[in-house]
């Protein structure tokens, strides 16, 4: 339910304002003077304010500038800093008006009031209102696109250094660490600031695709290669064609599949399933995984070549665990991309929540860290202590 405020000196026209809206399903307030009207306002979020402009006091113009001086989240201490103002005056005359739109005000009606009129610029205050934090939430996700490695730790900073010494070179990269620590954000670093970076950037998850499945997928196929092969169809490596494939969670990967990305990767070239013809393929590899492959080479399940020629750059991506003092960072980082996305107010952790979550263990990683920040933001207040981190977390 839109929640209206009412400013007006005159009774009679905050009580008929009041009436008639409420009528229409609105949740309206009222104030009685500029001053008061301020301080409702910039406690509560509102989301329309009609304001007199002649009143005693502190006029409606002032409240006007007051309130929007806070708009476009430059200030913050006004609740209702993006709420589309109305002016309403019983003086009308075109400097006024001007002034009134020049200082941020959504529309100005005359006294005295005309019902439909009041109706029809109710309706499209509060539309554009709902676009402009659509449009709001739509340029952050834009902004924000693509992965940030986020930390100022020991450990997070050399996974940057290294990142930044191999992503212009076309070496392979092996990423190695547990689930949920970031290997796909540093493959994607990797592409983001390589020559390919205008290029393609194909993943293959080699984990969630079925073994008889993996060679068409990487390789492609070719029509009635077999059962469901309806048309000719190019693999993973030629999509990557001038790009990077990313191979995540390669120790999954069946050993038949294994020969061929080492054939792939010696002659820069592929087979379709189902045909003879090698077709050349110009991509830089990068694989990343959570198990250890030297253990997996011991137990025969992962071919020893293969490593040597993914592995000629090694990173090693730290478990939260061993970067805690990154955390204070990343749930800012958190919570201003999860609040951006939900559409509500940005929320606070105070220092004893920090302090909580630092003291946990953390054996999802980032991606633990990343929903137990969005479960304390859905579920607790504005200002979120170490009390709601032992409730929720």
């Amino acid at each position: 339910m839109s929640k209206l405020l009412i400013i007006d000196d005159e009774r009679g026209i905050r009580n008929t304002l009041r009436e008639i809206l409420s009528d229409e399903g609105y949740e309206v307030e009222t104030a009685e003077n500029g001053s008061q009207g301020l301080e409702m306002a910039q406690k509560t979020a509102y989301d329309l304010i009609y304001s007199d402009i002649k009143m005693p006091g502190m006029d409606g113009l002032e409240v006007l500038a007051k309130i929007k001086a806070n708009d476009e989240g430059t200030s913050g201490e006004c609740e209702s800093a993006e709420a589309p103002i109305v002016m309403i005056t019983g003086h009308g005359d075109v400097e006024t008006a001007v002034q009134a739109l020049k200082l941020g005000a959504y529309d100005f009606l005359l006294k005295p009031l005309d019902l439909n009129r009041i109706l029809i610029t109710t309706k499209n205050a509060l539309e554009t209102k709902s676009l402009k934090q659509e449009t709001k939430i739509l340029r952050k996700k834009v902004q924000s696109k693509g992965p940030q490695m986020v930390g100022e730790s020991a450990a997070i900073s050399h996974v940057r250094d290294i990142i930044s010494k191999v992503a212009p070179t076309e070496a392979r990269v092996l990423i190695t660490g547990p689930n949920g620590t970031g290997k796909e954000v540093v493959a994607h670093l990797i592409h983001q600031q390589s020559a390919r970076a205008n290029g393609p950037m194909v993943e293959v998850n080699c984990a969630a695709i079925p073994s008889e499945l993996i060679e068409s997928e990487l390789f492609g196929h070719m029509k009635g290669s077999f059962t469901g092969a309806v048309k000719d169809r190019a693999g993973k490596f030629e999509q990557a064609d001038g790009g990077t494939l990313f191979l995540d969670e390669i120790g999954d990967m069946s050993l038949a599949a294994q020969t061929k990305v080492l054939r792939a990767l010696q002659e820069s070239e592929i087979t379709r399933v189902g045909s003879d013809k090698a077709i050349k393929v110009n991509v830089r590899v990068l694989a990343a995984t959570n198990k250890d492959l030297q253990k997996e080479i011991a137990e025969g399940n992962f071919r020893e070549d293969l490593f040597h020629r993914l592995n000629v750059i090694p990173i090693q991506v730290p478990a939260l665990n061993d970067r805690l003092e990154d955390i204070p960072l990343l749930v800012d980082y958190f919570t201003a991309q999860i609040c951006a996305e939900q559409g509500i107010a940005t929320k606070t952790f105070d220092a004893s929540a920090i302090k909580a979550l630092q003291a946990k263990d953390w054996t999802g990683n980032i991606r633990q860290l990343r929903n137990v920040v969005e479960r304390l933001i859905i579920l607790a207040g504005a200002k979120i202590t170490s009390n709601d981190v032992e409730a929720y977390a």
